[in-house]
């Protein structure tokens, strides 16, 4: 999908703002007109607004209050409909997907704090993709794929032995200063 620098993007306070990692993961999708699409952890909503304009059904959720408004919002500045609400990953999560999105918290950190929560992936920088694994059989249709980033700086060992019983194929990738970010296709 190619990233749209018209589509207006607001960002709230404590919210995270779009960045290389969001600009890679748009252009690494590939979303057509009817997929029912989850993305969790929203932030802005500038990647939900993306796939809804591609003619996606949307359905947007973040563990951060103002995320999910901050999302609400900047959809209906640009002209599109995404249901959005307050969920840690699958928590308030019903129905099942095409397409699951995550751009991951994925800093190998231990932070406290909601916007802290954008980039805090844990002690190996895998606890979200953990969660988001763990819930993939209820939320994701028999053909469906999760589209997750991963980052460098994760611990690769572990994240080669959770994917192990599953397809992985690498969509996209990209060096910055201090990190290689992947965008990573995983289906069953």
């Amino acid at each position: 999908m190619l990233f749209d620098p018209g589509i207006s993007i607001k960002v709230f306070p404590d919210v995270y703002a779009p960045d290389d990692d969001s600009v890679l993961l748009i252009e690494s999708l590939e979303v057509s007109p009817g997929d029912e699409v989850l993305e969790i952890g929203c932030g802005s909503g500038i990647v939900s607004i993306h796939c809804a304009k591609a003619g996606a059904t949307v359905t947007a959720v973040d563990i951060n209050p103002m995320a999910v408004e901050c999302t609400i919002v900047n959809a209906e500045d640009n002209g599109v409909e995404i249901k959005a609400r307050v969920s840690d990953v699958y928590e308030n999560v019903h129905g099942t997907f095409d397409l699951v999105i995550f751009n991951l918290p994925y800093l190998p950190v231990q932070e406290e704090g909601m916007l802290e929560a954008a980039w805090s992936g844990g002690e190996d920088g895998l606890d979200p993709l953990r969660k988001l694994l763990d819930g993939t059989d209820e939320h994701l249709n028999p053909d469906g794929r999760l589209v997750v980033v991963t980052c460098s700086l994760m611990d690769h060992g572990r994240l080669d032995t959770m994917l192990e019983t599953y397809k992985v194929k690498k969509l996209g990738s990209r060096s910055l200063f201090f990190e290689r970010l992947d965008v990573l296709e995983i289906s069953r």
